[in-house]
């Protein structure tokens, strides 16, 4: 589709940076919406049938995180899934970029952004990427099989005992409607456990709806899950089913759940124990069919002795508790995990990678994995995309020492690796500012500004 036949949606909390992209891209496409408050994004996806979403990574709840960002990023594509997306933030950098692009979205931009590099990133957007947009009714209507089958998706790779363990205890009572908590620290895979027991649970043809609890405000938090109807309060110009409405016949997975204040878990309490809703605003009870699966990384134990979180609560959420070990306790995983991600990631960026030397799996085994398998898939990722050989060596694979730096066997600190990888990049592409930003997953603007600040 070329840009002037386009209608774009602009999403910011910053009303000059609205003004300044509407007045820009008026003049290339066929129609632009701004929208400062992203709330009224479901609405406007779900009726708007835009062809492309700028959508800013940090609104003013969290300033430079891109947490907010990625979180409706995700309602976008829950919504509709072929919808073409360029997150825009002021705090760009790899991880942030590849994140963004590994979430769903065709591109990154960097603000202040230069105009004609704007207007390209969007017309190539729009010629390219995903698929043709589809009206979000007609999506729904021809791909809701596709839609399941994608939140569901449960790929597990254990090869260790307590792993096996886990994951046969939760088929086990997969086929069972018992509520489930989920246990471990961060990054131990407990959304994907989640979607492995609703995949292998009676209700797996339905939606397996997802919430992060720790990223919704206390004052949304109602309207969030429970829904609301037309005029419960100033933004609310129509009804809207909460995310527990969403997840009708299917599952529900809230995550982070012991980040729940008293008062929002006595609200959440009083609808998991009278199996319905009511949406805020209306006095109407609707009736709820649904699979509930919690998780949480805090010793809810010891929460509920230090009365920080509710015994009663905790009684209803654990009928069935599954406990996910560790990385560092179970390093025999780890080979095959990598392997995974390397084969994943080097499809995905059409890298040439396709091995993992012995040498960087007796590294990866020795290394306590304090992000767990996030931070190795990240790990991996960051490096299929840097390497420059075929097989991925232990230089290739930055980790963190036990006091907090880089543990590589050259020794390097962050700088020195960042400074590093910039000058192989410029060399491989003899200077080739385009292409060594492209390989490095940066902007031209933050290449420069890198450049700038190691004197390259």
């Amino acid at each position: 589709m070329l840009l002037s036949e386009a209608k774009i949606l602009i999403i910011d909390d910053d009303v000059d940076v609205l003004s300044a992209a509407k007045l820009l891209l008026k003049r290339h496409a066929k129609a632009v919406d701004i929208e400062k408050n992203p709330q009224k994004l479901p609405f406007l996806v779900t009726n708007g049938d835009y062809n492309l979403i700028l959508l800013d990574m940090n609104f003013t709840r969290d300033v430079n995180s891109g947490r907010e960002g990625f979180h409706w990023l995700d309602r976008i594509l829950d919504i509709n899934p072929a919808a073409k997306v360029i997150m825009i933030t002021a705090y760009g950098d790899i991880e942030m970029a590849i994140r963004a692009i590994k979430s769903g979205a065709i591109d990154f931009v960097l603000k202040p952004w230069e105009n004609d590099k704007l207007l390209a990133t969007i017309s190539t957007a729009l010629e390219g990427g995903k698929d043709k947009v589809v009206p979000v009714a007609e999506e729904k209507s021809k791909d809701d099989n596709k839609k399941n089958n994608k939140a569901t998706s449960d790929t597990i790779v254990a090869t260790s005992d307590s792993m096996r363990q886990v994951l046969v205890t939760a088929e086990r009572v997969a086929s069972t409607d018992a509520n489930v908590i989920i246990l471990g620290e961060n990054g131990t895979g407990k959304t994907q456990l989640a979607k492995h027991v609703h995949q292998h649970s009676k209700r797996a043809d339905k939606p397996f709806v997802a919430v992060d609890l720790g990223a919704i405000s206390e004052t949304l938090f109602e309207s969030e899950l429970f829904g609301h109807v037309k005029g419960a309060f100033t933004d609310a110009k129509e009804d809207r089913a909460g995310r527990f409405e969403e997840a009708k016949g299917g599952t529900i997975f809230l995550d982070e759940i012991g980040n729940l204040t008293l008062p929002l878990q006595a609200k959440l309490l009083t609808v998991i124990q009278e199996r319905k809703v009511t949406r805020v605003g209306s006095n109407k009870p609707i009736a709820l069919d649904v699979r509930l699966i919690c998780a949480t990384n805090m010793n809810i134990e010891k929460m509920v002795t230090d009365k920080t979180f509710r015994q009663d609560l905790l009684y209803r959420i654990n009928t069935i508790e599954l406990e996910l070990p560790p990385l560092r306790d179970r390093p025999e995983d780890i080979s095959a995990l990598a392997d995974y991600y390397l084969k994943q990631y080097a499809k995905k960026y059409n890298r040439p990678v396709n091995d993992i030397s012995n040498a960087l799996v007796k590294k990866m085994q020795q290394y306590n994995w304090p992000g767990n398998i996030r931070e190795l898939q990240h790990a991996v990722e960051r490096a299929v995309i840097l390497s420059q050989e075929k097989t991925l060596q232990p230089d290739d694979l930055f980790l963190k020492s036990s006091a907090g730096q880089p543990a590589t066997a050259t020794g390097f600190d962050l700088e020195d690796m960042e400074k590093t990888m910039i000058i192989k990049a410029l060399k491989r592409f003899n200077g080739n500012i385009t292409d060594a930003a492209r390989e490095l997953g940066l902007s031209r603007a933050a290449l420069y500004r890198r450049m700038e600040k190691y004197g390259l």
